[in-house]
């Protein structure tokens, strides 16, 4: 024999013990719990005693109002008044709860959202306007937010100053650069690379693309690096851009109307 893992069968249903009525010669009356006003699910939810006779089915209710049809005598006592929940039906049918059955602003969207991950909240794209040659630790200069035809950001977005990046909230970043490097000669070597500071003070690379040695002299490469960023704090958690070169002839290359050397920021969650 299996074990019975619902209510104990001393609970097998629920009841509201309700407040007595207490009659004035009125046939309707106001049904209360510890002098709060209660709202019962149906006439057949609802179980009391008059004068010691059971009353069952012979009255209609309304929200929080029974009518027994006649005038209930003040001299009657109400003995008792119970009212059934939904007993071991513990899953409503399909279609079953309406509004009315739903607690006024039991549900908001507060309630709903809390401690749901709501997709990306902060997206943001900036690039190099112009072309420059030699190293950049950081590129700190000629830094604008992607303004292209149909470019949309999300959020606040990223501010910039003197090539520090900082962001607008803790989370979790995203954070790629992408780039194109022009090699004035065969044997240049260049590198991209992603700078990060958790203090706002001492820098470590953690991402570096590389364009290395190749046959072909005065040739373009593109570079492509990204890394995840844990931003606990935003006055101390930043982030720049490097370019180094073995040949200070070599450039990097820009442009204010479309992206060819740029960076994107994408908040992913919460810290």
């Amino acid at each position: 024999m299996g074990n019975y893992l619902g209510r104990g069968l001393d609970r097998i249903s629920n009841i509201e013990i309700l407040d007595n009525l207490v009659f004035d010669n009125s046939s309707s009356y106001s049904i209360t719990k510890s002098s709060v006003a209660f709202a019962v699910n149906s006439a057949q939810s609802c179980l009391l005693s008059i004068d010691g006779v059971v009353q069952a089915g012979n009255f209609t209710v309304n929200g929080s109002t029974i009518d027994f049809g006649v005038a209930i005598p003040s001299t009657s006592t109400c003995n008792f008044f119970l009212h059934y929940g939904t007993g071991l039906i513990t899953v409503p049918s399909d279609g079953s709860v309406t509004e009315s059955k739903i607690g006024s602003n039991a549900v908001t969207s507060a309630k709903m959202f809390s401690g749901f991950a709501n997709g990306i909240t902060m997206a943001d794209q900036w690039r190099l306007t112009t072309t420059f040659t030699g190293n950049a630790s950081p590129i700190a200069t000629n830094l604008e937010r992607n303004d292209s035809v149909g470019y949309g950001k999300i959020g606040t977005g990223m501010t910039e100053s003197s090539g520090i990046f900082t962001f607008p909230s803790t989370g979790i970043y995203f954070i790629t650069f992408s780039s194109c490097l022009y090699r004035v000669n065969a044997d240049a070597v260049m590198n991209t690379e992603i700078d990060v500071t958790t203090d706002n003070s001492s820098y470590t690379i953690v991402a570096r693309g590389y364009t290395g040695t190749g046959s072909l002299a005065s040739n373009y490469n593109p570079t492509y690096t990204s890394t995840f960023l844990d931003v606990t704090d935003v006055s101390n958690v930043k982030v720049r851009f490097n370019i180094s070169s073995n040949n200070q002839n070599n450039g990097v290359v820009g442009s204010s109307g479309t992206n060819t050397t740029h960076m994107t920021f994408l908040r992913m969650g919460d810290t």
